[in-house]
C-alpha cells in the first residue's frame, strides 16, 4: 500500500530527539577509554558529511558533538540522529561497532534517522538495552529480529525502532517500559504470548504503536494487565476477531487506532468506561450493528470519531450530538440511514472558528504526544499536523441517508469539508449555506436534491473544491469568483446552465465512476467524488519536544483513505 511520508509531524515537529531525562553537566572531562570506546565506534561508521569531526584522540569527548557525560566524565547520552528532511549526506551509516558496550554508564543512545543500509542488528546490540532509559533507533534500514527485552533496569523506559526492517514475533517487554513504538516493520504472527505474558504482572506501558506490521489473529483478551495505556495504535495489520471487550478496563485510554485490520462484530459496550476517550479510529473495518448511543453520552471528550468503510446500519444516533468537542466526523462507506440529525447544530466545536493553532495531544508520565491526520482535501492528500486543532470535517458520505439537509447544519460555521454524497437526500440545499463561511470543500454529488444552487453559496470566497453532480438541480450557477473558476465536471449530470459549464457540457453529461475506494496510479490524486481521512499516531512514534514525547502518525493511502 502506498505511504506517504509525514515530514514533521504530525505530529510532528519532530527534529532531533531531545528528551531530556537524564542528567546533565557541561564542566567535566571524559574518562580516557570511554573516549577510545567511541573512537572505535567511530571508526565503523560512515560520515559522508564529517558530522563527527571532532571525535579526535586528543580531544575531550565530553565537548564532543552528540555527547554528554555526567559530573564524574562518563558518557550517559549519544545523540547522533539526523533531523527529519535531513539531506542524505549528513547521515551516518556503515556499521555498529561492539565497543558501545563499554560505555557502561550510557543511557540515552539515539541513532534515528540515518542511513545504515539494511545493516543486520548484531546480538550484542540488544545487551545494551538492560541499561537505557532512552532507546531510538527509528527510521533507519535496521534488519533482523528483536530478542525479549525483560532486563531493563530503568523505572521508565522508552523505545522507538519504528520504520525499519524488523521481522518476526514481537517481542516480550519488560514491566518497566513505558512507551514502544514497532510500526512500520514486518513484525507478524500472533500477539497473544505479547499481550498474555504473566498475567499476574502489571505493565507500565502508556503508549503502545503496532500500525503497519504484519500482525494477524484475534486481539487478545488481556488488557486487565496495562491499566497505564494512554495511547494505542493497531492501524494497517491483519487482525481479525471482535474488539476485545477487556479494553474497556483502560480507563486512562484518550486514543484508540484500530483503522485498516479485519475486526467483526459490535462494538463492545464495555469500552462506555473508557470515559476520556479523545479519539477513536476504527475506520476500514468489517464493523457491524447500530452506532452505540452511548457513545455521546459516556465518550464526551471525543474530538475525532472515524468509523467510515465497515458495516454499520440503523440510524445516526442523535446522541452524537452531544459531543461538544468533536471536530472531525467520519461515518463514511457504511449502511447508516434514516435522516440527518437536526441536533447537529449542538456540535458547537465545529460551530466556532478555533483562533489558536494548538494541538491535540495526549499527556504520558514520559510528557505528551500528539496526532495526526490526513485528509483528502480539495483532491489531494494533505498532512494536518500541528495546526491539527483547527481542522473540522464531517463526512457522511456513501450511505442510504434520506430526507432534506437540514437547515441547522448551517450553524456550523467552522466545518472546512462536508461530504453528504452518494445518498438518498432530497429536498434543497439550504439558503444560508453562504454563513458557512470556513467551508472549503463541499460534495453533495450523487443525490437527489433539486431547486436552484442558493445565491448565498457566492460568499464562501474560501470555497476551491465543489461537487453538485448527478443531482435534480436546475437554474443558473450563481456568479462568483470560486464558482466560475470551477470545473464543468462540478456541475455535470444536473439541469444547471451558465458558466463554468459550457453548451456542449450541459448537453453531454458525462457520467462519474460510482466506484469509490478504489486506488490510483500515484497514491496522491484522488476522485472528489471521496474524502477520506488517515487519523492516527503511527510512523514514528516518538520525537521530540523538548522533555515531551511525541508519538507521529502515519497513515496509509488508499484512494479514500484514512
Amino acid at each position: 500500500m502506498d505511504s506517504v511520508a509525514i515530514p514533521l509531524l504530525m505530529l510532528l515537529c519532530l527534529a532531533t530527539f531531545k528528551l531530556s531525562f537524564c542528567t546533565r553537566n557541561h564542566n567535566i572531562t571524559c574518562i580516557q577509554s570511554e573516549r577510545q570506546a567511541l573512537l572505535r565506534f567511530k571508526q565503523d561508521l560512515e560520515d559522508p558529511s564529517n558530522r563527527l569531526a571532532a571525535w579526535t584522540n586528543d580531544g575531550d569527548c565530553c565537548k564532543w558533538d552528540g555527547i554528554i557525560c555526567d559530573k564524574n566524565g562518563h558518557v550517559i547520552k549519544l545523540q547522533l540522529g539526523s533531523s527529519q528532511g535531513a539531506h542524505l549526506r549528513s547521515k551516518l551509516g556503515g556499521k555498529l561497532n561492539p565497543s558501545l558496550l563499554d560505555l557502561k554508564y550510557l543511557t540515552y543512545l539515539d541513532l534515528s534517522n540515518n542511513d545504515f543500509r539494511e545493516t543486520q542488528i548484531p546480538i550484542w546490540f540488544w545487551n545494551l538495552s538492560s541499561n537505557l532509559c532512552y532507546l531510538n533507533i527509528s527510521r533507519n534500514q535496521f534488519q533482523g529480529t528483536i530478542p525479549d527485552l525483560l532486563t531493563m533496569i530503568h523505572p521508565s523506559v522508552v523505545i522507538d525502532l519504528s520504520s525499519n526492517n524488523f521481522r518476526g514475533q514481537l517481542p516480550l517487554l519488560s514491566s518497566n517500559v513505558t512507551a514502544i513504538d514497532f510500526s512500520n516493520n514486518s513484525m507478524s504472527g500472533s500477539t497473544s504470548h505479547f499481550f498474555c505474558h504473566k498475567m499476574d504482572e502489571l505493565m507500565t506501558l502508556e503508549v503502545l504503536n503496532l500500525g503497519n506490521n504484519l500482525l494477524s489473529g484475534e486481539m487478545p483478551d488481556c488488557w486487565n494487565k496495562f491499566p497505564r495505556l494512554v495511547g494505542i495504535k493497531f492501524c494497517d495489520n491483519n487482525f481479525s476477531g471482535k474488539i476485545p471487550s477487556s479494553l474497556g478496563n483502560l480507563t486512562s485510554l484518550q486514543s484508540l487506532h484500530m483503522r485498516n485490520n479485519s475486526l467483526v462484530g459490535e462494538i463492545p459496550s464495555s469500552l462506555k468506561d473508557c470515559s476520556e476517550l479523545l479519539t477513536v479510529d476504527f475506520g476500514d473495518n468489517q464493523l457491524s450493528g447500530d452506532i452505540p448511543p452511548w457513545m455521546g453520552e459516556r465518550l464526551s471528550k471525543l474530538v475525532i470519531l472515524s468509523f467510515h468503510t465497515n458495516k454499520f446500519n440503523g440510524t445516526i444516533p442523535k446522541e452524537i450530538c452531544f459531543l461538544p468537542f468533536l471536530q472531525i466526523l467520519d461515518l463514511s462507506h457504511n449502511k447508516l440511514s434514516s435522516d440527518i440529525p437536526r441536533c447537529i447544530s449542538n456540535l458547537s466545536a465545529m460551530a466556532s472558528i478555533n483562533k489558536s493553532d494548538n494541538k491535540i495531544f495526549y499527556r504520558t508520565s514520559r510528557g505528551s504526544f500528539f496526532e495526526n491526520i490526513l485528509l483528502v482535501m480539495k483532491g489531494r492528500v494533505v498532512d494536518y499536523s500541528t495546526n491539527l486543532k483547527l481542522v473540522k470535517t464531517m463526512d457522511l458520505s456513501d450511505n442510504s441517508l434520506s430526507g432534506e439537509i437540514p437547515e441547522e447544519v448551517t450553524s456550523l460555521v467552522g466545518l472546512q469539508s462536508m461530504n453528504f454524497s452518494h445518498n438518498l437526500l432530497v429536498g434543497s440545499i439550504p439558503d444560508s449555506i453562504g454563513v458557512m463561511g470556513s467551508l472549503e470543500c463541499i460534495d453533495l454529488s450523487t443525490n437527489n436534491i433539486s431547486g436552484e444552487i442558493p445565491p448565498t453559496i457566492s460568499l464562501l470566497t474560501f470555497l476551491s473544491h465543489l461537487n453538485l453532480s448527478h443531482n435534480e438541480l436546475t437554474g443558473k450557477i450563481p456568479t462568483s469568483t470560486q464558482l466560475q473558476s470551477l470545473s464543468a465536471t462540478s456541475f455535470l449530470g444536473t439541469k444547471l446552465f451558465g458558466p463554468p459549464l459550457t453548451e456542449s457540457s450541459e448537453s453531454n453529461a458525462v457520467e462519474f465512476s460510482s466506484s469509490v475506494g478504489k486506488r490510483q496510479d500515484n497514491g496522491h490524486e484522488v476522485d472528489w467524488s471521496f474524502l477520506s481521512k488517515e487519523l492516527g499516531f503511527c510512523l514514528g512514534f516518538f520525537g521530540a519536544l523538548v522533555s515531551s514525547l511525541f508519538c507521529k502518525c502515519h497513515g496509509a493511502l488508499y484512494n479514500f483513505n484514512i
